[in-house]
C-alpha cells in the first residue's frame, strides 16, 4: 500500500454546511472526509484528513509531510490566493500536489482567480463541490498507477 494522502484544508472550510451554503453548498466538512475516505478505501488508498485555520500549522504540516505521503491534495481556501510560504513549502515536496476548490473561483470576484497554490500543483479541480475532492482521490490513484474500480 502506497503512503496515505494528505489532504489539508485551509481556513473557514470547518464552517461548511453554514457557510454561504450558496456558494459552498451543504455538506459539511466531516460529510466530506467521510466520502474522500470511503473513495480512498475503494482505491487501496488511506487518506490523512486534516484542518486548520492557521497558515503555520498548514505549513508545519506541509513540511511534515516529506517523505510521509504518496500526495497531497489540498483546499488552501483563502491562503490560495495570499500564501506565498504555502507555496514555497509545497514546492518542496517531491510528491503529486492536487488543488481542490469547492466552488468555481472563475465565476467569481477577480482576487479569487489568482492561486499561488498553482504553481505548485499539477492539477486544480474546482466547482464541484464536494466532488471536487473525489476527483482529486481519483486523479491521484491515476497518477500512482492505481485503477478505479468504476
Amino acid at each position: 500500500m502506497p503512503l496515505p494522502v494528505l489532504v489539508l484544508n485551509g481556513p473557514n472550510l470547518n464552517m461548511l454546511g453554514v457557510r454561504q451554503p450558496e456558494v459552498y453548498g451543504r455538506q459539511t466538512l466531516a460529510d466530506i472526509e467521510a466520502d474522500c475516505r470511503a473513495r480512498a478505501g475503494a482505491l487501496g488508498l488511506e487518506i490523512d484528513f486534516r484542518q486548520t485555520n492557521s497558515e503555520a500549522e498548514l505549513l508545519g504540516w506541509v513540511h511534515a509531510s516529506r517523505g510521509q505521503a504518496s500526495a497531497v491534495v489540498i483546499n488552501p481556501a483563502a491562503f490560495t490566493h495570499t500564501s506565498i510560504a504555502l507555496l514555497d513549502a509545497l514546492l518542496l515536496l517531491d510528491v503529486p500536489v492536487i488543488e481542490v476548490h469547492l466552488s468555481n473561483v472563475h465565476r467569481r470576484e477577480a482576487f479569487r482567480r489568482h492561486s499561488y497554490v498553482s504553481q505548485a500543483a499539477q492539477g486544480v479541480i474546482c466547482g464541484f463541490g464536494g466532488q471536487s475532492y473525489i476527483l482529486a482521490i481519483d486523479a491521484v490513484a491515476s497518477i500512482l498507477g492505481i485503477a478505479p474500480e468504476n
